[in-house]
């Protein structure tokens, strides 16, 4: 395959966003600024800012930075170190501002498509270029002037729409997979809350039990109302939890090859985990105070930037000191348990940023006094939400599956190394 060496300014523009003033910045509005946080660079993709403080802008602005959909956006300014170069696409039109943190390619459309230059300008190529000639400060910045004086090597335009199409489809199956799970968690916690928050589980008719009238009762240690016929229990009389450990960083023989999944706070950021990158020896598990968990065990993050996260894990693995797991020993609990510690999670939050900063333990996770539901309730339940979690985790593991199949083609495509057959990239 024949490959031309362009600067990515011969093939591209670059342009930097409006300064938005602070003063119009609004919690409510009709248009939102794109920022840095609007950057999925893990998953190279474009994600919604979950915060509604500041969030709008409600001042005013040049409509060239209002946003169309489709457009591609790069990042100025790392805020998190692998950030700049990662690429993003605007989901919809006249919604999003152009910030000055944030810039926007136009392809050259005689020299360059559109698909392949999103790829393109994540590259490990250009990334290295950016990283390189960042301004070094704590926060690092580039431009588009940088951005443009990178060196590029692409191949003729009809192959790289070919490589583009078969890499936006490739991703956009991973984005449908990603959106369904979304929506089946959704649904899960939906059934969670009406039958053990509103209590309109289904009666021995099958009508809701509450609106249809259930007997509730005044339940003295919880301070409110639950069904009848229910008990109550700590989270310690109804599962097992330990805490994980580091083993010494400096002993290789504790990392080196290892085969035993070691699961990091910050990987609980996913309500289901199931994969790792993290690996610790058998022997690094003996000499730590690190602990197997078997697959179907809770956990819960007790401090760091995820602190209060809470996720189902899929396999057997240990963790880091940071991570409490939960077990629980009564049948049908898995999901219950799950979900109610998960609905804990601002208070979780109120805890870890108090004063001591370090209040979630796992005496706390242990001591967690919850309602339990009869066991027909509990099984029924379990099976409903058992179905959805096991679509869930199929799905999850599709997207692991595609993203190492794209992650393995996209240096091989974009240095030449192999071509896309124009039969395929048809399909």
């Amino acid at each position: 395959m024949k490959l031309t060496r362009y600067k990515l300014g011969e093939i591209l523009n670059v342009t930097r966003g409006a300064s938005l003033s602070g003063e119009f910045y609004a919690t409510e509005g009709e248009y939102i600024r794109l920022t840095c946080g609007n950057f999925d660079y893990q998953n190279n993709c474009f994600k919604e800012n979950k915060s509604k403080d500041n969030l709008y802008y409600v001042g005013d602005f040049r409509s060239e930075f209002l946003m169309e959909e489709g457009d591609i956006i790069t990042p100025l300014t790392e805020q998190a170190i692998g950030l700049l170069g990662s690429t993003a696409i605007i989901p919809e039109s006249g919604k999003y501002i152009q910030s000055q943190d944030v810039a926007k390619i136009v392809c050259k459309e005689d020299l360059l498509d559109k698909n392949f230059a999103f790829y393109l300008i994540s590259s490990a190529l250009v990334k290295q270029q950016l990283s390189a000639a960042a301004q070094q400060t704590k926060i690092r910045h580039t431009s588009p002037d940088k951005i443009k004086d990178c060196t590029v090597w692409i191949p003729e335009l009809s192959e790289q729409k070919r490589i583009g199409k078969l890499l936006r489809s490739i991703d956009s199956k991973i984005e449908r997979n990603r959106q369904i799970n979304q929506n089946l968690e959704a649904m899960a916690k939906q059934l969670y809350d009406y039958w053990f928050v509103q209590f309109d589980f289904p009666n021995e008719e099958g009508k809701p039990y509450e609106s249809s009238g259930g007997k509730m009762v005044w339940n003295e240690k919880l301070k409110r109302e639950i069904p009848e016929g229910w008990d109550i229990s700590l989270i310690k009389d109804i599962a097992t939890t330990y805490s994980g450990g580091t083993p010494k960083s400096t002993n290789i023989e504790y990392y080196d090859n290892g085969e035993i999944a070691w699961i990091n706070s910050g990987e609980l950021n996913s309500p289901i985990i199931t994969k790792t990158t993290n690996y610790i020896t058998k022997c690094g598990l003996e000499n730590s105070s690190a602990k197997l968990y078997p697959s179907n065990s809770i956990l819960v993050a007790m401090y760091g930037a995820t602190a209060g996260k809470v996720s189902l894990l899929t396999f057997e693995a240990c963790s880091n000191q940071a991570v409490c797991g939960v077990i629980p020993t009564i049948e049908n609990m898995l999901y219950y348990v799950y979900f109610h510690i998960s609905s804990l999670y601002s208070h979780f939050i109120t805890l870890s940023t108090g004063s001591a900063r370090d209040n979630i333990s796992q005496d706390t996770i242990k001591n967690i006094l919850l309602p339990i539901p009869t066991r027909n309730i509990l099984k029924l339940f379990d099976e409903k939400i058992g179905s959805i979690y096991q679509t869930i985790v199929n799905n999850y593991q599709q997207i692991d599956s595609l993203t190492k199949q794209r992650d393995e083609l996209l240096p091989l495509l974009m240095n030449g190394q192999v071509s896309v057959n124009s039969d395929l990239s048809d399909d």
